[in-house]
């Protein structure tokens, strides 16, 4: 039976007005790897004719999470940053991305200076995704041909969020991808 991208923000909007916090979170990670695993949504959002670039397909008007699908031609490995105040979850549409979590060792008190270690990896096949709460700093590694969803509480566009230059111990204000 088919899951819909309008199923899934109905669905979506319902658990995290029902569920708060991390919960409600993992509750609609698992959702989106249930609209991962419908053929037609990919075929619409992620198929071979999928335009490259990154573009918002939902922007919820009760709660403010957005979601937004991301098709690249070319492989490329982004920064370790974190999405501010906001929680975000990728999921796998087609390729693979591998997720390198890190952990900040410094108190975050001196300005433009953070010093980072990585925690673990993890790569999203298709039909898996990944959470990732506020203030999480994460990395990503995109495969060539990769195309995922990324859903966000809020459009970052908003909010600041922070990169970091882990050889360098540098952080600062910004976008990543």
């Amino acid at each position: 039976m088919a899951y819909t991208l309008e199923e899934f923000c109905e669905n979506t909007t319902r658990t995290l007005a029902g569920t708060p916090g991390a919960a409600g979170r993992d509750a609609v990670r698992q959702d989106l790897e249930k609209l991962l695993k419908d053929k037609d949504f990919v075929a619409k959002y992620c198929g071979p004719d999928a335009e490259p670039g990154i573009r918002t397909v939902y922007r919820c008007p009760e709660t403010g999470y957005n979601v937004l699908v991301h098709v690249y031609e070319k492989g490329k490995k982004g920064p370790p940053h974190d999405h501010g105040d906001s929680w975000a979850i990728y999921g796998q549409a087609v390729g693979h991305t591998v997720m390198t979590i890190w952990k900040r060792l410094d108190g975050g008190d001196a300005k433009g200076k953070a010093n980072l270690e990585q925690d673990k990896v993890f790569r999203l096949d298709p039909g898996m995704a990944g959470k990732f709460e506020p203030r999480d700093i994460h990395g990503i590694e995109i495969s060539d041909g990769s195309k995922f969803v990324r859903m966000t509480g809020t459009d970052l566009n908003t909010i600041e969020t922070l990169v970091f230059n882990a050889s360098e111990g540098t952080v600062q204000p910004g976008n990543r991808l």
